[in-house]
């Protein structure tokens, strides 16, 4: 087994996260990795925001008002609160374009797994991350805070910084239970045999 699958076998999210966050040679080799995502027609469709310091808190009062008027104080406090668990926000933002042969999906896509690569490289440079959506990833005024242009969308808060405990294994799938061998229409066989 190679080192990148073992890597990748081994790969966490890690909701326990402190300070240091990844300094900017670490963010700048993980945004490279990110441009690396796939991308039909070479249209580059993300961008990032990287939310540190006192950004933080500004993020959390922009989360704390974008909770429904129903919301409990201490529901309203919980999203205020939410971006300090982590040192350092990643908002992946997909910015798709009109293209005739590249539908918007495939872009959002494209964005997403730039995300995922940026939390691989993180990995690797030593440092911990948990990708987040929840409500906030939809709100308007979250996107509106956030400088959001039109027909853009937020695929994920990644939560980064240092690794406070690792933990516990999350047990994983067998293969036979999400993988099936296609034949012929309507005709499918299990994996196992």
């Amino acid at each position: 087994m190679s080192s990148v699958t073992r890597f990748l076998l081994d790969r966490a999210s890690e909701p326990r996260l402190e300070a240091p966050a990844p300094p900017r040679d670490v963010l700048e080799q993980a945004f490279q990795c990110a441009a690396r995502a796939p991308d039909h027609a070479l249209l580059r469709p993300w961008r990032y925001l990287v939310i540190e310091g006192e950004a933080l808190e500004a993020l959390g009062e922009l989360f704390a008002s974008a909770c429904p008027e129903t919301a409990s104080e201490q529901e309203v406090e919980k999203s205020r609160k939410a971006p300090l668990r982590a040192p350092m926000v990643i908002v992946g933002i997909a910015s798709p374009q009109h293209h005739p042969k590249v539908p918007e999906v495939e872009q959002v896509m494209s964005a997403a797994t730039g995300m995922a690569f940026i939390g691989l490289a993180l990995r690797d440079a030593g440092y911990g991350g948990m990708w987040r959506t929840g409500p906030v990833t939809y709100h308007a005024q979250v996107h509106r805070g956030l400088g959001l242009a039109e027909g853009e969308s937020i695929v994920g808060f990644l939560y980064a910084g240092t690794v406070v405990q690792e933990k516990p294994p999350v047990p994983r799938p067998e293969t036979r239970e999400f993988v099936e061998n296609w034949q012929a229409p309507g005709q499918l066989a299990s994996w196992d045999e």
